[in-house]
């Protein structure tokens, strides 16, 4: 493929997606990315440099399911590769349906759609990025008995989606994952590209681009954010899980697509189990400015926290796309470092 070629990313402002456009233009290729108002494009494009290679349009709303006709009507026999990251994180819903599930599905299902009447003959690889959630219940993560690798699935159903927030966000990741493959099954006669899918646990890591008029942060960077700022261990947001950092997330986003063996392949991407415990530890270790004007939790109990956590293995992952993971020290170490250029840490 030539390096010049040109890239679609949906939901370009998102947090995994500007690590992914950063490292595309990086790399000389030509990108167009969907943002949802023309007051978000004009703050990337500023962000970038207004870069002659990237341009953005507007998609105000991935449910629909023409939602990205228009785009692919304008550039579909430019676009080589489709890079699907647009879907919905809301920890809030109002309504799980119209907030969660319905973006989630109808985004891929629309996008496939655009691809198939519009880009059928050009688009060679499509890329989507999926999570660790539709790998698992989430239920599983604090069961040591279960272990996942590329081949698993969360059996969730539509009514234990409608239960609670995270088995409707879990259920969204399945649902629109399960739709993309079921949509290559049904129409492989009639488009050309070879798809992948990306599926990290929690994606911690620093942001593209510091921005100091910002008073919220991605969901990642707030918990870490929340508990860099935690003075009793009852402040301490509680999480748990599998880890891995957003600049690892966003270059097997473009392996997967530059590696012919990654076609027809869901990427697992989890470089370690970690709780809350182990991003307190590594805060307490590594910024003595902090010591003693946050908690320390209990040091102790990470071990046996992550003892009875799941476990994965994605060895096949690792073997495809080539490199080694960013370890969880680096990764908090290096978001806590751009809190306090953020000036986001206040104790």
């Amino acid at each position: 493929m030539s390096a010049k070629a040109t890239v679609f990313v949906s939901g370009a402002t998102g947090y995994i997606a500007l690590h992914v456009v950063d490292n595309l233009l990086k790399e000389g290729y030509s990108v167009i990315g969907s943002v949802r108002s023309q007051e978000k494009a004009d703050h990337i494009l500023k962000e970038f440099s207004n870069d002659c290679n990237l341009t953005l349009e507007i998609v105000p709303d991935i449910s629909a399911l023409d939602a990205f006709d228009d785009v692919f009507k304008r550039h579909g026999k430019d676009i080589k590769v489709v890079i699907h990251t647009a879907s919905p994180v809301v920890f809030d819903p109002k309504d799980l349906d119209k907030d969660l599930l319905i973006p989630a599905i109808n985004g891929t299902k629309s996008i496939l759609e655009s691809i198939k009447k519009y880009a059928a003959d050009t688009v060679e690889n499509v890329v989507i990025t999926s999570s660790l959630a539709a790998q698992r219940k989430p239920s599983e993560t604090n069961d040591s008995t279960v272990t996942i690798d590329e081949n698993s699935w969360n059996n969730i159903t539509m009514e234990e989606a409608h239960e609670c927030v995270r088995n409707a966000y879990s259920a969204s990741k399945v649902f629109a994952e399960k739709a993309a493959w079921e949509f290559l099954k049904n129409n492989a006669d009639v488009v050309k590209f070879k798809l992948t899918t990306v599926m990290p646990g929690f994606v911690f890591g620093p942001q593209t681009f510091v921005d100091r008029s910002k008073s919220k942060f991605n969901h990642t960077i707030e918990i870490v954010r929340a508990i860099a700022n935690a003075k009793t261990e009852d402040e301490l947001y509680q999480c748990s899980g599998t880890y891995v950092d957003v600049r690892d997330v966003a270059r097997a986003h473009l392996l997967a697509f530059q590696k012919k063996e990654c076609a027809g392949e869901r990427l697992s991407l989890s470089t370690s189990m970690f709780c809350t415990q182990s991003i307190l530890n590594v805060i307490n270790e590594d910024f003595p400015q902090l010591k003693g004007k946050i908690t320390e939790g209990d040091p102790a109990s990470e071990n046996e926290t992550l003892d009875n956590m799941m476990s994965f293995n994605n060895d096949k992952t690792k073997k495809l796309l080539g490199f080694d993971f960013i370890p969880l020290r680096k990764s908090i170490d290096d978001t806590v470092n751009q809190l306090f250029e953020f000036g986001a840490i206040n104790v």
